[in-house]
C-alpha cells in the first residue's frame, strides 16, 4: 500500500475536489465530537488520491490563537499539579487524596519535592506501582544511561517498547523494592504499549519469526549493524582528516555529510541501545553525537522520553512544537501570518538546525531539562558530557583548522559543515512524521488511537524506500518499524516492515510507505504548505490528561 493511496485530504480541514470530496476534511460533519476511528479510517480511504485545492475548516472549529498555549505542557516537567488546599495540612506518601474532619482537601508533597521522603530515591513507576531502581544500578544489561531515563517518571512506555521479551524483563523488574505508600497519583501516567493488541501481535511475530529459539533473550536483535557502523566510522574519520588538512569548501561539505550520516545512523541507534549487546559499545556509538555537534544526553531525553513515547502529541512531543513559532509543523498549533510561506522559507531555516540544537543543548545544561523532558536521572558525568562534547566538536571543526589554515578558512568551513549537515538531517527527520496521514486529526483525535500506543506509532510515522535507504539512514526511512522497535538493530527493519504492513492491512489501518525519498519529500512540502495555511483548531488533539485518551482521563 503506497503512501499516496493513504494520503487523506481531510486531515487538516481541507476542501478537495473529485471523487469522495463530499466527505473530505469533515467540513460537513460539524465539530461537536471527534469521529470514531473506524469511521475516520473509512473517511481516509474515500479521499485517497484527492488533489488538495484549498484550505478551509468549518467556521465552528475556527478560534483565536489565545486558546492554545505554546509552552511545554505541565506534564513535560515530569509532574502534575494537584488540587490546592484550604488548610495547612500536608500529607506525605498517601496513595489517594483525603479530606480532613472539616472536609477540607489535603495536599501532598510531590515525589520530586526536596522535602519528600522520595526526593533522594531513584524511583520509577511501572503500571501504577513505584519501584526503587537503586539495587539495579550497574546491573541493567543496557547500562545506566538508559536506566537513568526511567528515574523520576512513569517509565511504562519506555520499558515495554524497549524489551522484545517483556515477560522476562517484568520478572526482573518485580524483584526490585516496591515503594509502599508512594503517591503514584501525582505522577503523570505514561502510555501502556503492552495493552495494544496490534503491538503485541506484531512483537510476537517478530520474536518468533525473526528471533526464534531464545534469540531475543540473548540480545541478538541488537546485533547486525556492526559492518554498517564500521563503514560510517571510517567515512567520518576520513572526511574529518581531509577537512582538517585542507579546510576547503568541498572537504567541509563532505565532512558535513559524514556528520549527518553519523547523526542518522550510529549515534541514533547507539543511544537507543541498538548497535550491540554490550552497553559500552552502545555508549561509544552514542557519544559520536557529541563529536558531530550534538549532545548524546540531550538526545536521549528529547528523542526517547519526549518524542518516541508521545509521537505527534502537540503537548508532549517537542519535535512538534520546539520550532514554533518559526515553523508550524502541525495545524493544531496557532497560525501566524508568516506560516503560509513556511514551505518555502523552511529550506532557509533547515541549514541552521544544527546550530539550533547546540543552543538547545547548552540551555539544557543549565536548566537540567530539554524542551520536552526533565533530566531527573541524569548523572553528573552525563551533564558534564555536554560541555566536554562541545569542546571536542569545536576543537575538530574550528580550532585546529584555524591554527592550520587561518580563521577565515575555519569560519567558512565550519559554516558549510553546519549547513550541509542541517539540510541532510532535516530532509530525513522532517518527512518521518509530517505527512497528511501522520497529522490527520480524524485519525488522532479519537480514544481508539490515544489509548492504543502501537496504533498511535503506526499512524504518526511514515516510511520510504527499502534496504538501501535503511543502510544510509540507520533505518530512519522505515520510521514505523523504528518507532515500534527502537531497541532493535536497524538492519532488521526491512524484515520487520513486512510483518507490520501485513498486520496493518489485516486491520484496515493506514501504512504510509513511499517508494523514494523524493516522493515523500514532495508530500512533506505539500503538507507543510497546507499546515501553514490551515485555520486554528479549537484545541490540541490531545487532552490535558497527557494524550493518553479515556484510560488516562479516568485515572487522572
Amino acid at each position: 500500500m503506497s503512501s499516496s493511496s493513504m494520503m487523506s485530504g481531510g486531515g487538516l480541514g481541507l476542501r478537495a475536489r473529485g471523487r469522495g470530496s463530499s466527505a473530505a476534511c469533515g467540513a460537513s460533519r460539524g465539530a461537536s465530537r471527534p469521529l470514531g476511528l473506524s469511521r475516520a479510517l473509512r473517511l481516509a480511504r474515500t479521499t485517497r488520491q484527492v488533489k488538495v485545492l484549498a484550505v478551509a475548516a468549518p467556521p465552528s472549529t475556527s478560534t483565536s490563537t489565545e486558546t492554545r498555549k505554546i509552552q511545554p505542557h505541565p506534564l513535560n516537567d515530569g509532574r502534575v499539579g494537584f488540587v490546592a488546599d484550604n488548610t495547612s495540612n500536608v500529607h506525605v506518601g498517601v496513595a489517594e487524596p483525603e479530606s480532613d474532619s472539616n472536609n477540607n482537601i489535603c495536599t501532598y508533597l510531590e515525589p520530586w519535592d526536596p522535602a519528600s521522603p522520595y526526593a533522594n530515591k531513584e524511583w520509577t513507576v511501572y503500571r501504577g506501582v513505584a519501584y526503587d531502581l537503586t539495587p539495579f544500578r550497574n546491573a541493567h544489561p543496557a547500562g545506566n544511561v538508559l536506566l537513568n531515563l526511567a528515574v523520576g517518571r512513569d517509565a511504562t512506555a519506555l520499558f515495554e517498547s524497549y524489551h522484545l521479551d517483556p515477560a522476562v524483563a517484568v520478572k526482573r523488574l518485580q524483584r526490585l523494592p516496591v515503594l509502599e505508600g508512594f503517591p503514584v497519583h501525582l505522577v503523570p501516567r505514561a502510555p501502556y504499549p503492552n495493552d495494544s493488541d496490534l503491538y503485541n501481535t506484531i512483537r510476537e511475530r517478530v520474536k518468533n519469526e525473526l528471533f526464534p529459539d531464545g534469540a531475543a533473550r540473548r540480545g541478538e536483535h541488537r546485533t547486525g549493524s556492526e559492518w554498517a557502523g564500521l563503514t560510517v566510522l571510517v567515512t567520518f574519520v576520513s572526511t574529518a582528516a581531509l577537512y582538517v588538512s585542507t579546510a576547503n569548501v568541498l572537504a567541509a561539505a563532505a565532512f558535513g555529510l559524514a556528520g549527518a550520516w553519523v547523526g542518522l545512523t550510529v549515534q541514533h541507534c547507539g543511544n537507543h541501545g541498538a548497535m550491540a549487546r554490550d552497553w559500552r559499545i552502545n555508549l561509544f556509538w552514542g557519544a559520536m553525537d557529541d563529536l558531530i555537534g550534538g549532545s548524546s544526553l540531550c538526545w536521549r531525553y528529547h528523542h526517547q522520553v519526549s518524542h518516541h513515547v508521545h509521537c505527534n502529541d502537540t503537548d508532549m512531543d517537542e519535535d512538534v512544537y520546539s520550532a514554533y513559532p518559526l515553523i508550524r509543523f502541525d495545524a493544531r498549533l496557532p497560525r501566524k501570518p508568516w506560516h503560509k510561506y513556511q514551505h518555502i522559507y523552511m529550506w532557509l531555516a533547515f541549514p541552521f538546525m544544527q546550530l539550533a540544537f547546540q543552543v538547545g543543548d547548552l540551555k539544557a545544561f543549565f536548566e537540567k531539562r530539554t524542551e520536552g523532558a526533565v533530566m531527573h536521572g541524569a548523572a553528573a558525568w552525563e551533564r558534564g558530557s555536554i560541555l566536554v562534547g562541545k569542546a571536542a566538536h569545536y576543537m575538530l571543526l574550528f580550532i585546529v583548522p584555524c591554527m592550520l589554515h587561518g580563521w577565515v578558512a575555519a569560519c567558512v568551513g565550519a559554516t558549510i559543515y553546519m549547513m550541509i549537515q542541517g539540510i541532510a538531517l532535516a530532509s530525513v527527520f522532517a518527512v518521518s512524521h509530517n505527512t497528511f496521514t501522520n497529522k490527520d486529526p480524524n485519525l488522532l483525535e479519537v480514544d481508539d488511537t490515544r489509548d492504543d500506543w502501537g496504533l498511535q506509532q503506526l499512524i504518526t510515522s511514515a516510511n520510504w524506500g527499502g534496504r538501501v535507504g535503511c543502510f544510509f539512514t540507520g533505518g530512519l526511512n522505515l520510521q514505523i518499524e523504528h518507532h515500534l522497535f527502537p531497541a532493535i538493530s536497524f538492519m532488521h527493519y526491512p524484515a520487520i516492515a513486512k510483518i507490520v504492513e501485513e498486520e496493518a492491512n489485516k486491520r484496515g489501518y493506514p501504512y504510509v510507505h513511499h517508494k523514494t525519498l523524493p516522493s515523500i519529500l514532495g508530500e512533506f512540502i505539500r503538507f507543510m504548505k497546507t499546515a501553514g495555511e490551515a485555520p486554528d483548531s479549537v484545541q490540541s488533539s490531545f487532552p490535558p490528561a497527557g494524550g493518553l485518551g479515556s484510560a488516562a482521563r479516568q485515572s487522572a
